[in-house]
């Protein structure tokens, strides 16, 4: 089963991630929601989804900074 983590600072637009990916890709298992870009570098290196969905602007550090900041076969989307 693939793993994911959704990263927004906006709650409601990774929700509606959620339930756009939820009839698409059923069985994609999303580990957990982060809120800023330094809880989602926290808990991508803690526990290695496959993918990361990030938003680009975020508090603390910017999707971008995050996702040049995965080691590991974590996929950024």
């Amino acid at each position: 089963m693939p793993t994911a983590l959704i990263a927004d600072d906006e709650p409601h637009l990774a929700r509606h991630l959620q339930q756009q990916l939820a009839p698409l890709w059923p069985d994609l298992q999303v580990l957990a929601v982060a809120r800023n870009g330094p809880e989602a570098a926290e808990r991508i290196a803690a526990l290695q989804p496959d993918l990361a969905f990030l938003d680009i602007q975020m508090p603390g550090l910017s999707g971008l900074e995050v996702a040049q900041g995965i080691e590991g076969a974590t996929r950024v989307v």
